[in-house]
């Protein structure tokens, strides 16, 4: 990656929330260019878990919309020796739906009602959301 000059998505997933950042290989170290943990769901009127695939699929978008406005076009994703999950898939989504340009299989993405958290027994309005976060990004 460091060769290569791309940048990088990293997708935490912990017993309660989700965590995305985006990162810039430097020679120096990586340097963070976005990071955005699910907490800030709270603020937006979430309820239920922070660590599911509606959650993680936000977090993603607002992490890829802050490193848009820092100049980021596009990213790979670095999972480590995390394995690939439908969680981390959706984060990868989410900053893909932002606008970063992401090389990734469609296919590999969750479905739109999973996105939308249509599976969840405690619903939460994606849609609203991720307009609220397209506003906030557009007021700074």
């Amino acid at each position: 990656m460091l060769m290569g000059h791309k940048d990088f998505v990293t997708v935490q997933i912990s017993n309660e929330n989700t965590q995305v950042q985006i990162h810039k290989p430097e020679l120096t170290g990586d340097k963070v260019i976005s990071s955005v943990h699910s907490r800030f769901l709270i603020e937006k009127g979430w309820k239920g878990s922070r660590k599911n695939i509606p959650a993680a699929y936000l977090t993603g978008y607002f992490a890829g919309k802050k490193a848009l406005e820092k100049g980021t076009s596009s990213a790979i994703l670095y999972s480590g020796t995390r394995q690939y999950t439908s969680r981390m898939a959706a984060a990868l989504k989410g900053v893909s739906d932002a606008g970063l340009k992401i090389p990734a299989d469609e296919k590999t993405f969750p479905t739109d009602d999973r996105i939308n958290g249509e599976h969840l027994k405690i619903k939460n309005n994606v849609k609203n959301i991720k307009s609220s976060i397209d506003t906030g990004a557009k007021a700074k």
